[in-house]
């Protein structure tokens, strides 16, 4: 690991682990309403709150108001792009929730970086060498230990967490299409802003909304949009103290808090499902970001 000058590494490392925490909260209150509300207008609600701490970053960005505070962007099609990819990620990762252990869904969904590699090549034109192709292939098999076919107990709903995992690292892939001017903050509030315009959509399309039951349960709703509306905010922040690739390793701290959180608050423990494959998971990812920051000091880049 290695910092820029000017860098803040520690603090953009915890700021980037209370993201990860968040979004495994965020995930919590999910499965908690998941037995009375759908996952679609779960989605909906979740974005439709989640754009105030959208807003709340894109505010505080100076690059932003360096540019004289512009809210379009030439490159319209790519937020569209990314903010429907976020609306069915968000939708097959939530109804995945609600019918799987939390923490093996939340396991599966890590497997978003073995997809930037594969997708990397169609999208970015990138060469792709043994070594990342070895490493996608080692978490890809960890992934199937987790998902466990031929395994008692195994179900389809295991593939929702895994089309989540394609869709997000669309999303991500996506944004290195981009203007380097162009502010993250930006890009953030305009796939944010399409993501609940397309979850309110596909809400509406699979049945509409229903009547929030009780003063506690829009609690619940509120607290799930800020939850995860923060955690993105939180990793605009750590982004912008530090490279990337310096935050990607932390993020995988996100398999035992959601194991830990399952264990505390619904009584799951799917150790025997997550075991070897979890490892295996986190090691093919970590090789990824290793050969990655590796190709960035070769080509000159600061890594």
């Amino acid at each position: 690991m290695s910092a820029r000058p000017g860098d803040r590494l520690v603090p953009a490392i915890l700021i980037s682990l209370l993201a990860v925490l968040l979004f495994d909260l965020m995930g919590l209150v999910i499965k908690h309403l998941s037995d009375r509300y759908g996952a679609a207008e779960l989605s909906a609600w979740r974005n439709l709150f989640g754009l105030v701490p959208a807003l709340i970053a894109l505010i505080s960005t100076r690059r932003w108001h360096d540019a004289g505070r512009p809210l379009r962007m030439r490159q319209w099609h790519i937020p569209l792009i990314r903010g429907i990819a976020v609306t069915l990620a968000q939708f097959c990762f939530y109804l995945a929730i609600g019918r799987m252990a939390f923490a093996t869904a939340a396991t599966i969904s890590y497997s978003n970086a073995l997809f930037i590699v594969a997708l990397s090549v169609p999208i970015l034109g990138e060469r792709v060498g043994l070594f990342r192709w070895s490493a996608a292939l080692i978490g890809f098999a960890g992934v199937v230990m987790v998902m466990g076919p031929g395994r008692d107990g195994f179900d389809l709903d295991a593939l929702l967490p895994l089309m989540a995992a394609m869709l997000y690292a669309v999303a991500g892939i996506t944004s290195r299409l981009l203007d380097e001017d162009v502010p993250s903050a930006l890009v953030n509030l305009h796939s944010a802003g399409i993501a609940a315009i397309g979850a309110l959509c596909l809400a509406l399309a699979t049945g509409g909304f229903t009547p929030v039951a009780s003063a506690a349960d829009m609690g619940w709703i509120v607290t799930m949009g800020m939850f995860g509306g923060t955690a993105v905010l939180c990793l605009v922040v750590a982004y912008r103290m530090t490279e990337p690739s310096n935050l990607a390793p932390f993020g995988y701290f996100g398999i035992p808090t959601a194991l830990l959180l399952g264990w505390v608050f619904f009584g799951e423990a799917p150790i025997d499902d997550l075991f070897p494959g979890s490892l295996l998971i986190v090691v093919g990812g970590l090789m990824i970001v290793w050969r990655e920051r590796r190709l960035a000091a070769r080509y000159g880049k600061t890594a």
